[in-house]
């Protein structure tokens, strides 16, 4: 194979300005059968599943660290505490260490036993809006589930919930690129989560009990075990990570199933036997996380292209997903594809791949299965909510829905 170097002039721009409906006909227009693609940000895209193998390799690249802080300018303060100690943005020895206690207690059998809860919160915000007119499914049921379940499991008193909820939201925003103006609020609202999990923490190291933190404190102590202020960023980090990305994965899922309504009237047949697959498809067909950022150790070969050392370049999750050489007719929804794979890449791969994946898919799952159950003549309301971003978590501008038990005319 001949080797190109990656240059300007040889890799594809992606051009974001362009008529396009949604960042899949973007990628297609600007980069064609390209397997790499050059972003406005001076970074470089890889297009295709294979390339997760390469770009998850310790040898070959690292996870970013504190490299987004310095480019926006941001050198102390809550969002850069939460980049220089949590797991999320480390490599080596200190991610093991920060991953550890996590993934000790924030495991699958754990997870999955919160099945029951998540059934039971889903079917009671469903109900409660039945037959109720147009409903904000984004924040009322997508944003709802994700925000009250953390809290369940981290404890927090169910009249703080609003107000752990709201401040879960706005900080968020502190883990992508963000405008300037709205830093402040973020920082306020990122410092005063902070607190509120430290004094969870506190309270739980005073009187232990039989959940999530208790078991998690008591699996960061010993040598090489994790300073507060690293406890105190796992945990908040923790929260961050999923609820944003369940919240758009559970209105993606559902916005497809409603526009694709043989589909949808087989998942109410059938509600529970077609949760699992309608939400790995869900997730496949439009992720929630766009790319998944790291910086090339050496120069990279990535299908005849070299990607410089020392460069940004992320797996396009958005592309890789639709890889024709692993999904058959890979822009066709289908909750019946023959062709998923072992593992969801949605969920990234390799050291970093997330913790939070089993709760991330119960949620999806249940939530998508009471509102076939209860409400099988469920509409959107509207257009169709567009997901769109290149880089990290993505944006979803609005979605509205009406539940109806029966079929209904919006």
């Amino acid at each position: 194979m001949t080797v190109k170097i990656a240059t300007a002039q040889e890799i594809p721009l992606i051009d974001q300005d362009g008529p396009y409906r949604n960042d899949h006909e973007m990628l297609r227009a600007c980069v064609g059968p390209a397997p790499v693609a050059r972003t406005p940000y001076g970074t470089y895209l890889a297009l295709r599943w294979r390339h997760a193998e390469t770009l998850t390799n310790p040898s070959l690249t690292r996870q970013l660290e504190l490299e987004t802080m310095f480019l926006q300018g941001i050198s102390d303060g809550p969002i850069f505490e939460m980049f220089a100690n949590g797991m999320l943005f480390s490599n080596g020895e200190a991610h093991r260490r920060r991953r550890g206690p996590v993934a000790k207690t924030f495991a699958f059998k754990a997870m999955e036993a919160m099945r029951g809860e998540i059934r039971a919160l889903a079917e009671t915000l469903v109900r409660a809006r039945l037959n109720a007119g147009v409903v904000d499914f984004l924040d009322e049921i997508a944003g709802e589930i994700p925000a009250a379940i953390i809290a369940r499991i981290l404890g927090v008193p169910g009249d703080d919930a609003p107000y752990f909820s709201r401040l879960v939201y706005s900080s968020i925003r502190g883990l992508s690129p963000h405008e300037p103006s709205v830093r402040p609020q973020i920082e306020r609202d990122l410092a005063a989560l902070n607190d509120y999990v430290a004094g969870l923490l506190e309270a739980r190291r005073a009187a232990p009990e039989e959940d999530f933190l208790s078991q998690f404190l008591a699996a960061t102590g010993g040598e090489g075990g994790l300073s507060p202020v690293e406890a105190r960023v796992q945990v908040a980090g923790l929260i961050l990570a999923g609820s944003d990305t369940t919240r758009l994965a559970i209105c993606s899922t559902l916005s497809q199933l409603l526009q694709h309504q043989d589909q949808w009237a087989a998942l109410c047949a059938d509600p529970d036997g077609l949760k699992k697959p309608a939400a790995e498809e869900g997730l496949r067909y439009d992720p929630a996380v766009a790319s998944v950022p790291r910086v090339a150790l050496r120069n990279l070969d990535l299908d005849g292209f070299v990607v410089p050392a020392g460069s940004v370049v992320a797996l396009s999750l958005i592309a890789a997903l639709r890889d024709p050489e692993v999904y058959e007719d890979p822009d066709r929804f289908d909750i019946f594809r023959k062709d998923r794979t072992r593992w969801h890449l949605a969920f990234g791969a390799g050291a970093h791949r997330c913790l939070g994946e089993a709760l991330a898919r119960a949620e999806l799952e249940e939530t998508i299965a009471a509102i076939a159950r209860l409400a099988p003549g469920t509409k959107l309301v509207g257009p169709p909510p567009k997901l769109s971003g290149l880089r990290a978590v993505r944006s979803i501008d609005r979605m509205e829905v009406a539940f109806a038990q029966r079929t209904i005319s919006i």
